[in-house]
C-alpha cells in the first residue's frame, strides 16, 4: 500500500511540474540543491527543461555544479543554447572546462563562443554571481538569501521575469525599511544597463551619467548576464592609462619592468624604426636648405631650440587630448574645437617663448635678423604643434586606430618637420630683408 501510495506521490507532483513549470521552479528554488537534483532527475527531458530554464540563476548554476554527468548532458543536449551559456558561465573556469568536456563538439563550441567576450568589452569586465529575484517574491525572501550570501558589497538586488531578462532593481536601502511580505514587483524600479558587447567607455559613460555604483550588463534579448562595480572600470582604466603611456612612446603593452630582452626588442624595435624613417624625413627637410646652412652656418646652432620648443609644445596638446579621450571629456565630432583651443595656446605661448628666444639670440648671435627669423618661426612652430597634438590623435580615434600607439611618432615627425621647415624657411626668404650673413 505504502509502495502505492508513493509512486502515486511520484506521479502527482511530475504532473505538477509539467503543467505548472514557473511556478514549479519557484517552489524548487527553496529547496536544498540534493533535493532539486533529486526531483530533476525524475523528470523527463521536455519536462526538465522547461523547470530547469525557470529556476533562478543563482539556483541553476549551483544545482549545474552538483549534477552528475549523465543529467547534464541530458538537460544541455535540450537547453536553450543561451541560456545554458549564461548558467555555465557562473561557474569557476576549470568546472566549465570540465563541463564543456562531456558535450558534442559543435554544441561545445556555440556555448564556448557564447561565453567569450573582447577584452575592451563590457561582457569582459562583469561578474556573473549576480543576486536575482522574480516579481512574485517578497523582501522576506531578499533577507532571507542575501543572510545566507554573506556578502557586504551587494548594493541592489536585480528583478527579471521568467525568461531571464532584466525588469528592474531595488537598491539593498529599500529592501531593508521595506516590510517582509512586501511584493518585489511594487518596490522595483527602472535599472540602467548596458550590453555585453559595449565598450569600455561605454561602461564609464553610463556609471557617471547614472550615477551607479555597478551596471548590470544583459544580452542582446535583455537577459541578464551580470554585472560590473565601479572599482573593476576605475581599475581597468587606470591599467589602459598605464599601457598607453608606454605604446605612446613605442613600448609593447604586454612589456613589463622584468620581462625578458627578447620581448622588449620584438616589442620596441619595429617602433624605433618606423621612428629612424621619420627622422630622415626630418633630416630631408634641413637638406634642403644645405646652402643657406653653408652661408649661415650659425643657424644650424639654433636648429634644436626649435624643434626642442614645438616638440614640447605637441606633447603637453598630446597629453591632455589623450586623457580627455581616455576620460571620455571630449567627443570626436569636437576636434576642431580641441584643436582650436590649443592652436590659440600654442601662439599665446609661442609669443611668451618667442620674445625670450629672440633676446636670446640677438645677444648671442648679435644679429636682429636671426633673432626675428627664430622669433616668428618659434611662434609658427609652436601653434602648428599644439593644433597637430590635440588634432592627430583624434583623426587616429575617428578611423579606427588606437591613438595611443602611434601619435607621439606621428606627432615627432610633424613637429620636427614643421620646425626645421619654418626657421630654415624664413631664414633664406629673408636674408637679403635682414641682411642676415
Amino acid at each position: 500500500m505504502n509502495e502505492i501510495s508513493s509512486s502515486a506521490k511520484q506521479k502527482l507532483i511530475l504532473s505538477y511540474f509539467h503543467k505548472f513549470p514557473m511556478e514549479s521552479a519557484l517552489i524548487l528554488d527553496t529547496f536544498p540543491v540534493k533535493k532539486i537534483l533529486h526531483y530533476l532527475e525524475k523528470m523527463p527531458d521536455n519536462q526538465l527543461r522547461e523547470v530547469f530554464s525557470r529556476l533562478n540563476p543563482e539556483i541553476a548554476a549551483k544545482v549545474i555544479n552538483e549534477m552528475d554527468d549523465k543529467l547534464f548532458i541530458r538537460l544541455y543536449s535540450k537547453i536553450d543554447t543561451h541560456f545554458g551559456a549564461r548558467i555555465l558561465s557562473r561557474l569557476g573556469k576549470e568546472d566549465i572546462r570540465n563541463k564543456l568536456r562531456l558535450l558534442p563538439g559543435i554544441l561545445s563550441s556555440e556555448l564556448q563562443e557564447f561565453m567569450t567576450y573582447s577584452p575592451d568589452s563590457a561582457g569582459y569586465l562583469m561578474e556573473t554571481s549576480v543576486i536575482t529575484f522574480k516579481v512574485e517574491n517578497v523582501v522576506r525572501d531578499v533577507l532571507k538569501k542575501i543572510r545566507k550570501h554573506g556578502d557586504k558589497h551587494i548594493m541592489a538586488v536585480y528583478i527579471i521575469d521568467e525568461s531571464g531578462a532584466l525588469i528592474g532593481k531595488i537598491p539593498i536601502q529599500l529592501i531593508a525599511v521595506s516590510k517582509p511580505n512586501d511584493k518585489l514587483d511594487l518596490l522595483k524600479i527602472p535599472a540602467p544597463h548596458v550590453n555585453a558587447m559595449s565598450s569600455k567607455e561605454d561602461v564609464l559613460e553610463i556609471l557617471e551619467k547614472e550615477n551607479l555604483i555597478q551596471v548590470p550588463v544583459t544580452d542582446i534579448s535583455n537577459k541578464l548576464l551580470g554585472v560590473i562595480r565601479n572599482d573593476v572600470v576605475i581599475s581597468t582604466a587606470k591599467q589602459e592609462l598605464s599601457e598607453d603611456m608606454q605604446t605612446m612612446f613605442g613600448a609593447g603593452r604586454e612589456e613589463q619592468a622584468l620581462s625578458k630582452v627578447s620581448l622588449a626588442v620584438k616589442k620596441r624595435l619595429p617602433w624605433l624604426q618606423v621612428n629612424l624613417a621619420t627622422a630622415f624625413l626630418a633630416s630631408m627637410v634641413v637638406g634642403l636648405f644645405e646652402d643657406t646652412i653653408a652661408q649661415i652656418t650659425i643657424l644650424a646652432i639654433f636648429l634644436p631650440v626649435v624643434a626642442g620648443q614645438s616638440g614640447n609644445t605637441g606633447s603637453q596638446a598630446l597629453a591632455v587630448t589623450m586623457r580627455g579621450l581616455a576620460l571620455r571629456e571630449i567627443r570626436i565630432s569636437q576636434w576642431f574645437k580641441v584643436a582650436r583651443k590649443e592652436l590659440f595656446v600654442g601662439f599665446i605661448n609661442g609669443v611668451a617663448v618667442a620674445i625670450t628666444t629672440g633676446t636670446i639670440v640677438f645677444f648671442w648671435a648679435s644679429s636682429l635678423g636671426i633673432a626675428i627669423v627664430i622669433a616668428i618661426s618659434m611662434v609658427l612652430s609652436m601653434m602648428i604643434a599644439g593644433f597637430s597634438g590635440a588634432a592627430i590623435p583624434m583623426a587616429l580615434k575617428a578611423i579606427g586606430q588606437d591613438p595611443a600607439t602611434s601619435s607621439s611618432i606621428i606627432l615627432t615627425t610633424v613637429t620636427d618637420v614643421t620646425g626645421f621647415f619654418s626657421f630654415l624657411g624664413l631664414a633664406t626668404a629673408l636674408a637679403s630683408v635682414f641682411g642676415i650673413a
